[in-house]
């Protein structure tokens, strides 16, 4: 999880400032001076860490803030506002162009993930803006960059524009024309990466910036090469002339540093990231909303967003209209569960949770394969057995485990679990209603119910 050793460091070091009561200057420094130990263990760059603590400590230091009721909480906001400055203040947002269409050229080098990421960008985009994407393949010297970006395409169901390998700029040019006459508003250009920044390299895609004239120039780096990403970010800024960065593989980052400096190292802003390796695990860059992941105050609105693309409106009403009446089936909670699993991973949506320690998380991971087993059995039923689970004699269980390769007792175990769960949901929605007989106090306790899976 991106970030997961800074965030622990710097709440060790807010624990110890919540531990003194009141705050002298010399606290203020001690905590600095561990929040700049963790700062540059995360590969955040020198300079960077310097001016960051450098800001904070002239702030937190003010007679104001030590005398104040609660001095702790206003360090902690003024680290949270510097982090949010860090990492660039305002979300920067994709440059459409006012005539169409709007030409993105993607760069970076080879092994940071441009091609998928292209696509992936390309699909975000249509979501949330009903464009028409075009992927153009320009990169003709990889092998099977072409049939790479073609893969992704058609499984995004994205047209791609090639003419095999010919010479990149008219490929280009001749992509954007393609674009303009058959109504495509955004075309993405694929272009070549290398192992290594050289001369050719850049003068090829000079050439292609000064024959297309893209609208913006996203550059590709891997969060996980940490401080050798920011040094590739400024190469290509210096040499190009980029207008964002898209940070791949954000989620395998457990340091962060690349993300705490490029912004303040090149100028330029992380516009989105890539959070995995599944084809919509891509999202925009928030500042806000990781300086509070960072600190370990949670991601509350990805969640939400995360939920409401995800799940059926109606479907969820549905659902919930159900759950009051008590009436939850099998096939409810199958929907359900798919549903969930397009979230991510539950250690993810946990991770978004204000308060919970994402070093405990690694207890607390859903069994895969239990869940797996879980759906198997709900998929070895009949639709009445799943609408009405009570129907289920030792026969229909028998033939049920034989259909997903599972035991009786696996069967059984499933069943008497879903059982403990319409009842919990009787129980809340006898609250919801305002309770009928006895007054009850507080909630009903949970008596260890589990999930199953």
């Amino acid at each position: 999880m991106a970030f997961e050793g800074l965030t622990e460091k710097i709440s060790s070091a807010f624990k110890h400032l919540r531990s003194k009561g009141r705050l002298t200057e010399s606290d203020i420094k001690e905590a600095m001076r561990e929040i700049r130990m963790a700062l540059l263990e995360a590969d955040v760059n020198f300079k960077v860490a310097k001016d960051f603590i450098k800001a904070v400590t002239e702030k937190a230091t003010d007679a104001e803030i030590l005398e104040s009721l609660s001095p702790t909480q206003q360090v902690i906001k003024i680290v949270n506002e510097e982090l949010i400055a860090l990492l660039g203040g305002q979300t920067t947002r994709l440059t459409i162009s006012p005539n169409p269409p709007t030409i993105v050229m993607m760069a970076g080098l080879q092994g940071a993930g441009k091609t998928t990421n292209c696509a992936k960008l390309a699909a975000l985009l249509r979501k949330q803006q009903q464009r028409r994407p075009l992927l153009v393949a320009c990169d003709v010297y990889r092998p099977a960059a072409i049939d790479q970006l073609k893969v992704v395409g058609k499984q995004l169901d994205i047209p791609v524009f090639d003419e095999g390998q010919g010479d990149p700029v008219e490929i280009a040019k001749h992509g954007v024309d393609y674009a303009r006459k058959n109504g495509f508003d955004l075309v993405f250009l694929d272009t070549a990466g290398r192992l290594h920044i050289d001369e050719k390299l850049m003068d090829e895609l000079k050439t292609i910036k000064a024959e297309v004239k893209p609208t913006e120039i996203i550059l590709v780096v891997d969060a996980m090469t940490g401080q050798d990403a920011v040094t590739v970010a400024q190469t290509f800024d210096e040499a190009l002339g980029i207008d964002g960065v898209l940070m791949s593989k954000m989620d395998g980052d457990a340091r962060g540093g690349a993300a705490l400096s490029v912004k303040a190292v090149t100028g330029k802003p992380i516009k989105f990231i890539g959070t995995g390796e599944k084809l919509d695990n891509i999202e925009p860059f928030y500042p806000d909303r990781m300086a509070s992941r960072i600190l370990g105050m949670g991601d509350v609105l990805t969640l939400i967003e995360k939920a409401q693309e995800s799940f059926d409106q109606k479907q969820a009403a549905e659902t919930a209209k159900k759950m009051m009446a008590g009436k939850l089936t099998l096939t409810d909670f199958y929907d359900q569960l798919q549903q969930m699993k397009n979230m991510g991973s539950m250690e993810e949506m946990l991770g978004m949770l204000p308060g919970i320690d994402a070093k405990a998380l690694a207890g607390a991971k859903i069994d895969e394969k239990q869940m797996a087993h879980t759906e198997a059995i709900i998929q070895s039923m009949t639709p009445k057995e799943r609408d009405n689970p009570s129907i289920i004699n030792f026969s229909r269980k028998k033939r049920i485990a034989a259909g997903c390769g599972l035991s009786i007792e696996q069967v059984n175990k499933l069943l008497k679990q879903f059982e403990a769960m319409q009842k919990m949901t009787k129980q809340l929605s006898g609250l919801a209603r305002g309770g009928k007989g006895k007054k009850r106090r507080g909630f009903p306790g949970l008596g260890g119910l589990k999930l199953p899976f």
